[in-house]
């Protein structure tokens, strides 16, 4: 399998909605989102002037959140910033560390009738931005213990080559069970076997986090800058 071109995931919010995604966009002129409730991401282009903030501003609606994902632009000062997010970007780019290997045995695949426990599980562990149809994205798997849902994780984003992992979330009373370990390593199993590549975005505090990746064959390849601002 030939390695797809990394740089689309310099803007992957954007070549999602132009490519693999492009059924879920909403356009005006330069500017791109996402459907309302599936996800608040917002495409804008590399030097973006006075006409396409407005065009955006008008696709979101006013007073809505524009989450620009890692795109370095920023919008005109009537907008206002929510939020800066230190991250990183990562890749899978090699086999999981000796002694990580693990049994996807208890993994489902996540239909429309888990939804509600979907949003119940990320109300409790945070995981990141998560909508009622979110999960129209892509796959999203899942561990049930006594019926309940307790781990979940999913396909993302979709730049031409790649697979975002996200939503990556274990309810408390269930950590330490191995259950995120499981989980990814089945996404990754599943983006591999259609001819595509993993990747991944995480919070530069969460070291835990960038640890258990690491161990799965995941390597970082740079830092992000994650921000929203809100429409005016």
């Amino acid at each position: 399998m030939a390695d797809p071109d990394a740089t689309a995931l310099d803007d992957p919010v954007g070549a999602s909605l132009r490519g693999h995604h492009a059924h879920l966009a909403r356009r005006l002129g330069a500017a791109a989102t996402y459907e309302a409730e599936v996800a608040t991401f917002s495409a804008v282009s590399a030097d973006p002037d006075e006409r396409e903030w407005a065009d955006l501003a008008r696709l979101l609606g006013r007073g809505r959140l524009a989450d620009l994902f890692s795109r370095p632009a920023v919008p005109p000062p009537d907008w206002e910033p929510v939020f800066v997010l230190e991250g990183r970007q990562l890749v899978r780019t090699g086999a999981p560390a000796a002694g990580t290997a693990v049994n996807s045995g208890d993994v489902v695949e996540l239909g429309a009738e888990s939804v509600p426990g979907m949003l119940d599980l990320v109300a409790r562990t945070q995981p990141g931005p998560f909508w009622p149809r979110t999960r129209e994205l892509g796959t999203y798997l899942g561990v049930f213990e006594d019926g309940a849902l307790v781990a979940m994780a999913g396909e993302r984003l979709r730049p031409p080559g790649w697979t975002e992992i996200s939503a990556v979330c274990t309810a408390p009373e269930a950590r330490g069970r191995g259950h995120a370990a499981r989980l990814v390593s089945a996404l990754v199993a599943r983006i591999v076997a259609r001819g595509e590549r993993p990747f991944l975005h995480v919070a530069e505090a969460n070291t835990g986090a960038i640890a258990l990746y690491e161990r799965l064959g995941f390597e970082t390849r740079g830092p992000v800058t994650f921000r929203g601002f809100r429409t005016p």
